[in-house]
């Protein structure tokens, strides 16, 4: 399962290869108006049940605060209901699977607030270079690399970081989120190596606290 943005996404995977998946990015509806959905028909087209799966694993971050809620909580209560193992995936992780590079690093980088991204870097066998970070854009983000040789950035952080970056290396890659899609080949090596968590006491990975701003007073 994967609720860390916008984009509500669940697949059936095994032996790390996706059997079926069901995501939208439709901003109208809430994860929690289409995730129990998702998982009722994901199961049904793969013919099976849900006491059938080896495992549950979701999104564990960072990203979207409630998205994440929404996401942890159902996956902790089908552990719980059906007795598997949790495997929690790193978010930007899942995300850097998206590129198929030959040479440089993979920058992978969600929106946050104004000119703020959350962000990784990892090889192109997906090894982190540099563990996740909460930063604030200019134009001498990512310049080591660069410097160095291809980077590709690839997120929903693109948008803005090309506006501010200018560097004949830099390679930027538009309008792909986190997806299930490309969760089970991680979550498979997890479960091979018993790399679970605890249903009881885990906890998504906001990175950043949780901020409630109060709402503008109407005019």
């Amino acid at each position: 399962m994967e609720t860390a943005t916008t984009n509500c996404s669940v697949s059936l995977s095994k032996d790390g290869k996706t059997l079926v998946l069901k995501e939208d990015n439709d901003k109208n509806y809430s994860h929690a108006e289409r995730l129990h959905m998702y998982i009722d028909a994901v199961l049904k087209t793969g013919n099976i049940t849900a006491e059938d799966l080896a495992a549950i694993s979701v999104s564990k971050g960072p990203g979207s605060y409630t998205g994440l809620r929404i996401g942890v909580s159902a996956a902790k209560g089908l552990c719980y209901a059906l007795n598997k193992p949790l495997i929690a995936v790193p978010t930007l992780e899942a995300l850097a699977q998206q590129v198929k590079a030959e040479s440089g690093v993979i920058v992978a980088m969600l929106d946050a607030r104004r000119m703020e991204v959350y962000s990784a870097v990892y090889d192109i066998d997906y090894n982190v270079v540099r563990e996740t970070q909460a930063q604030i854009l200019d134009e001498s983000s990512f310049m080591a690399y660069l410097e160095q040789g291809l980077v590709y950035f690839v997120g929903s952080g693109v948008e803005k970081t090309k506006t501010i970056i200018q560097h004949a290396n830099a390679r930027f890659i538009d309008g792909k989120l986190p997806s299930a899609n490309f969760m089970g080949e991680i979550a498979n090596m997890k479960y091979k190596i018993s790399d679970t968590e605890d249903v009881a006491y885990f906890e998504p990975y906001y990175l950043k606290d949780f901020v409630a701003l109060k709402p503008k007073p109407k005019s």
